[in-house]
C-alpha cells in the first residue's frame, strides 16, 4: 500500500479542560501533536485578564425616598398636585403606581414634612418644613 491509500490516523488528545482531534497521515502524527501541545503551552502560559465590567449601581429607593429627595431638592416650594408628583418621578426614572405615590404622599403629611391645600382628590402637596442642614427628613426604614 502506498502512503496515499493508508486510512489517516485520527487522535484525539484532552490537556485540561481542551481536547484536540487530529487527522492525518501516519507520518505526521508526531509533529502534529508537539504542534498542538506547543500551541497550548503557550496559551496557557498567556495571562488573561477578563474584561473590567462595572455593575449598574442597583437603585433600591423607595416611593417615599424619591418623594423625599424631591423635597429636599425644593420641588415641593410651589404647590404640586398627584398628578404632577406622579409624572415628575417618572421623568426622572422611578415607575411607581399612582396609589403607592398617594399613599407616601400622605404618610409625608401626617410626619408634618409637607403639607397638602385643596379638596379629597384635588389636593395640592406643598412642603410644610423647608429643606435645610437643620431639619432632618424621616430615614426610610
Amino acid at each position: 500500500m502506498t502512503e496515499e491509500e493508508k486510512p489517516p490516523v485520527h487522535v484525539k488528545i484532552k490537556v485540561g479542560n481542551l481536547e484536540f482531534e487530529i487527522e492525518c497521515r501516519e507520518d505526521q502524527v508526531k509533529d502534529m501533536v508537539e504542534k498542538v501541545l506547543s500551541t497550548v503551552t503557550e496559551y496557557a502560559s498567556k495571562t488573561v485578564t477578563p474584561p473590567k465590567i462595572t455593575p449598574r449601581p442597583v437603585r433600591a429607593d423607595t416611593c417615599k425616598g424619591v418623594i423625599l429627595r424631591l423635597w429636599r431638592e425644593g420641588w415641593f416650594s410651589t404647590p404640586r398636585s398627584l398628578e404632577e408628583v406622579h409624572n415628575e418621578m417618572m421623568r426622572i426614572g422611578f415607575h411607581y403606581d399612582r396609589t403607592a405615590v398617594s399613599h407616601a404622599l400622605l404618610d409625608l403629611v401626617r410626619e408634618n414634612v409637607i403639607t397638602r391645600e385643596g379638596k379629597p382628590r384635588r389636593y395640592r402637596y406643598v412642603q410644610k418644613k423647608p429643606p435645610s442642614t437643620e431639619v432632618t427628613a424621616p430615614t426610610n426604614p
